[in-house]
């Protein structure tokens, strides 16, 4: 049996996947075997010695100690993809906002109430200090073409936007779902000089912390505005601040909003609602399962943010996974021998200096064959399933 700790409320739709007669969900244990979560910072959680996985149900995963995982041998997981329609919708209902001016202009409709016959007199009177642009014809620089970015940038082609796309790691898959007329450009200053709009799609590392910044800003046509759905660290907050009250921004539209951000007008501040649909709940929640159940049952990795993604059909009767620094395959294949145990099949891969390898064989893999690979320099963690 194993233990899943969850530790944000998840779908059901998703833990539903887990075979009862298997796992046991909870939201508190001291030996959980994978952890499912959405939302909540596990920096300072003690990572037990029995945790295998973690999946977080979404596509970000800064709220992960990925590292410190890496160091303890725990497979973390994401779910790309599973809520990149409700960010895509969004961040479209970002474009209306951050242009027409609409969420002053409903706030100060809210402060005509009891003014009787004479609120359409009113209306009419004030309406012109809420004007904004059409995005027809305008272009759209879309920064990170992930599942999200490609989603965004055919969205607004069909709303008639010019597109330009900036990703040094865009995928062959990611290129060909993209709109044939979407620009892409290996140079991302092209997004800040040529750009109406600005849209963020990129994870956060040390690359892209900060990447609007003053800098990157006085490139920019004035009167830009800027969206972003993807991470808040990816802004410089004061000096968004700065371009916004100096009209250098037009416009600034957050899912993370700071206590500064508040209040300035300009910046339309909204409570982190990307992926905050049913329908993406139960979508990040059934992926993050699925990858949960499938490393913990085979030792298949899928969507693997730290370990190398393989996969391999079962080729005998019993199966040994090795997480490892660099590619230690010889090694444990060696060892293995030694202690009796013939591999029918293996498949290995490294990623970032990070090693793994499945090995299948008709051999029963004893406790001391385990624990002599596990003495190997450089293995991290050893499990037969």
């Amino acid at each position: 049996m194993y233990n899943i700790l969850t530790l944000n409320k998840i779908s059901e739709k998703g833990l539903s996947r887990l075979d009862t007669a298997k796992y046991t969900c909870m939201n508190e244990t001291d030996t959980p075997d994978a952890v499912i979560v959405r939302s909540a910072s596990m920096h300072d959680m003690d990572m037990p010695a029995t945790l295998l996985a973690i999946a977080r149900a979404g596509a970000g995963y800064n709220n992960i100690p990925v590292p410190a995982c890496t160091e303890k041998g725990i497979c973390v997981f994401n779910t790309p993809g599973a809520n990149a329609n409700a960010v895509k919708e969004l961040v479209i209902c970002g474009l209306f906002l951050a242009s027409r001016r609409i969420v002053p202009a409903i706030e100060w409709c809210r402060t005509l109430k009891g003014n009787g016959t004479e609120v359409g007199k009113m209306v009419e009177k004030g309406k012109g200090n809420f004007a904004g642009p059409e995005i027809l014809g305008k272009t759209l620089g879309v920064y990170g073409m992930g599942a999200i970015g490609v989603l965004v940038a055919n969205a607004a082609v069909a709303l008639g936007m010019k597109v330009i796309g900036y990703d040094p790691y865009i995928s062959d898959k990611a290129v060909a779902s993209l709109d044939k007329s979407v620009s892409l450009t290996a140079n991302e200053e092209d997004l800040f000089v040529l750009s109406d709009y600005l849209t963020l799609h990129a994870p956060l590392t040390d690359a892209t912390r900060g990447i609007v910044n003053a800098k990157n800003l006085a490139k920019a046509k004035d009167g830009i505005r800027v969206l972003n759905f993807a991470r808040g660290e990816l802004v410089d907050s004061a000096d968004i601040i700065e371009a916004v009250n100096s009209g250098k921004c037009a416009a600034y539209a957050t899912d993370f909003p700071t206590d500064k951000q508040l209040g300035v007008d300009g910046i339309i501040a909204i409570p982190h609602l990307g992926a905050s649909s049913p329908e993406s709940e139960e979508n990040c929640a059934i992926m993050a399962a699925d990858q949960i159940s499938l490393y913990l049952e085979t030792g298949n990795v899928v969507n693997s943010v730290n370990l190398p993604c393989i996969s391999k059909e079962a080729d005998g009767t019993a199966r040994l996974t090795v997480i490892t620094v660099d590619n230690k395959t010889d090694a444990i294949l060696t060892v293995l021998n030694e202690n009796g145990i013939v591999a029918k099949s293996h498949i290995d891969s490294v990623r970032a200096n990070t090693g793994y390898v499945i090995i299948d064989t008709d051999s029963v893999i004893s406790e001391s064959a385990v624990d002599a690979v596990k003495a190997i320099d450089g293995v991290i963690a050893v499990r037969a399933i």
